[in-house]
């Protein structure tokens, strides 16, 4: 028989970081319709079908093959205070062999940004894919002009390293992205931001 792989589940001081549950569907919904405004300048255009219980039914699915298939760890942000979603990161286009690298994404709603929490839930996952999934590299990219997820990144621990041109379709339009990565035995200084 074989046995189940664990369902990912890190603690931080403040939230558990865990797979998305159909029970979710609700404040997934209610968190990403009240931060529409806040969210879609900096990410790919929402699909029409984007806050329906269907697609949500597809994304929880999706993050349950993605972990056993060790592709992805998508991670709802789940504030332990009052048991309320406040966002998600996860952990993409894990890459073994000689890479042995991971791209992370993440979102917070709008009422949640500033207050210290992606940062938490960034570094939690960066240790969790240096020391769990034996990582040697987390990569992320974020557009020039945001400037809050470019402070997260730097504050976490990633260091600039170039412009990738037109690396994706952000609000509808493909756009240019500044990539940053963290590694795990990184011996380099600081490095200028573009």
């Amino acid at each position: 028989m074989l046995a189940r792989k664990r369902r990912p589940k890190i603690e931080t001081e403040r939230m558990t970081l865990r797979l998305p549950q159909h029970s979710d569907f609700r404040p997934w919904t209610g968190l990403r319709h009240g931060s529409a405004q806040f969210l879609q300048p900096w990410e790919p255009s929402w699909a029409g079908d984007h806050l329906t219980r269907k697609s949500f039914t597809n994304r929880v699915y999706w993050a349950q093959r993605a972990v056993s298939q060790g592709s992805a760890m998508p991670l709802f942000m789940v504030r332990r205070a009052d048991d309320l979603l406040i966002g998600a990161i996860t952990l993409d286009n894990i890459r073994r062999g000689p890479a042995q690298a991971g791209t992370l994404g993440y979102w917070i709603g709008q009422a949640h940004a500033r207050q210290g929490y992606m940062r938490e839930a960034i570094l939690a996952v960066v240790h969790h894919a240096f020391r769990a999934l034996d990582l040697s590299r987390v990569e992320a990219a974020c557009l020039p002009e945001n400037v809050a997820s470019r402070g997260v990144l730097e504050r976490s621990g990633f260091k600039y390293e170039g412009v990738a041109q037109s690396y994706l379709q952000i609000n509808g339009r493909w756009r240019n992205h500044v990539l940053y990565a963290n590694l795990r035995n990184d011996r380099r200084g600081r490095t200028d931001v573009g």
